[in-house]
């Protein structure tokens, strides 16, 4: 507990430090002379105008908008399109390297955290889903206009097993004493060890009672953890019947990490509601998801790469990520194959730089999908995902479309994405970049 406390001292303090950096909202803004991609169709509009009001898109017309007062940006015939969704994103362990996410000093794993949120933003992606870590201090001085980030729908601590992927201890540390001391990282909320359906109802319930907007277990192994065989099945069907338990008594639902064919079905089998990555999964896996009807949250992993995260990496984890990679050209086809309802996200870790390639991962999605279809999967399907989450929606709101009554998170591009995808590659190609009716970035002036 005292640990827990100097955690959410360490975010107070970030919150006071970075206060001055969020801009005042304005009370209207005007785009005029824009081309909308809404979110979902396969062409931009006509020249438009778009009036935001608050933090809401209040009116759309191909004819001029009367808005006295406004804060108007000529378009100049760029394209009006929603922020983009990462639905696969860590935001407290993209910038420390593994060892200083397990022992680094706690108040400035936060303060890391933070410029990387502001960072996330700048690259146009307004909305992340957190799927594990203790990211629900830095989420509420987001929320609160302390510091600049996206929005964040948070899971908490990845609920693990003894063994499973998340239980970053040595063998040293064993054995495990029921009901003794936390290992250092479930202590910092990373997360949390459950071996019995009982635990692991526990665990669910201290990650919802802390705001957890959906649960997170590790059904399979994993490529970071050192002691978790890509092959392996770890919670037993009665432990994830647990768990999707006590997420539905609150009215969400359980995601589950898993690869292979084993670990997704038993996690169906539970009444697991999103499949995250499933890379090495069969085409008798790919028809069950479909026919039950449930998300899979999966990610274009292309590169097995020796820099930035993947530096990090023992030759033990090194060779397990080759196998998702090599994976990655299967699973977008039998998402497609069997038409699997596919949110899209990223999972970096421990790499500034490779988060700098947050939007190139988006892009790579042309290997498999149109420029249209990948960005609708970026945002109005991803928002739909985001929906699922119910009452513990902490943005009740239209997310990812461009529409009247939507939510004003916003990006103006310096181009046509629908024709060439490489643009979201590249932030500099936003040349504005609003998210709650805020703007956090504009160079049209210049």
């Amino acid at each position: 507990m005292r640990l827990l406390s100097r955690v959410l001292r360490g975010a107070a303090w970030l919150a006071v430090a970075t206060a001055v950096a969020v801009p005042a909202l304005a009370d209207d803004v005007l785009f005029e002379n824009v081309r909308i991609f809404d979110g979902r169709g396969a062409k931009l509009s006509p020249p438009s105008n778009v009036l935001v009001r608050g933090n809401i898109v209040e009116a759309i017309s191909l004819d001029p908008i009367a808005a006295d007062g406004a804060v108007r940006i000529d378009g100049g015939g760029r394209t009006l399109m929603p922020g983009l969704i990462d639905m696969h994103w860590h935001t407290m362990l993209v910038r420390p390297n593994p060892l200083q996410a397990i022992n680094g000093e706690v108040g400035y794993l936060n303060l890391m955290a933070a410029v990387e949120a502001e960072a996330t933003l700048l690259r146009g992606f307004t909305t992340v889903r957190d799927m594990g870590g203790p990211s629900f201090s830095l989420k509420r001085a987001i929320d609160d206009g302390l510091v600049p980030g996206p929005r964040i729908y948070p899971s908490g601590a990845m609920i693990t097993v003894t063994s499973g992927h998340g239980d970053f201890r040595q063998v040293t540390d064993l054995p495990r004493t029921i009901g003794g001391m936390l290992s250092r990282m479930e202590e910092i909320g990373g997360s949390m060890i459950a071996d019995t359906p009982d635990e692991v109802r526990i665990r669910v319930r201290e990650q919802l009672m802390q705001g957890a907007t959906q649960i997170k277990l590790t059904a399979g192994g994993g490529v970071s953890s050192p002691h978790s065989p890509l092959d392996v099945s770890t919670f037993t069907e009665p432990e994830l019947r647990a768990a999707v338990e006590a997420a539905e008594n609150w009215g969400t639902f359980v995601c589950v990490h898993a690869y292979t064919p084993a670990a997704i079905q038993r996690s169906i089998r539970a009444g697991v509601r999103c499949i995250e990555h499933a890379h090495l999964m069969d085409e008798a896996t790919a028809r069950m998801i479909a026919d039950a009807g449930i998300w899979l949250s999966t990610q274009p992993f292309l590169d097995t790469g020796g820099s930035g995260g993947a530096a990090a990496l023992g030759p033990s984890e090194q060779a397990k990520k080759a196998q998702v990679v090599a994976g990655t050209g299967r699973v977008y086809p039998l998402a497609r194959k069997y038409a699997i309802k596919t949110a899209w996200g990223t999972d970096i870790l421990f790499s500034a730089a490779e988060a700098r390639q947050q939007g190139a991962r988006l892009a790579s999605l042309a290997k498999w999908y149109t420029p249209a279809e990948a960005l609708t999967m970026a945002t109005s399907t991803n928002a739909q995902l985001l929906e699922m989450t119910g009452l513990r929606n902490p943005y009740p709101g239209t997310l990812g479309l461009v529409e009247e009554g939507a939510f004003a998170d916003l990006l103006l591009v310096d181009g046509d994405p629908l024709a060439d995808l490489d643009l979201v590659a590249d932030p500099a190609n936003f040349d504005v970049i609003m998210k709650d009716g805020k703007v956090y970035k504009n160079t049209v002036a210049e």
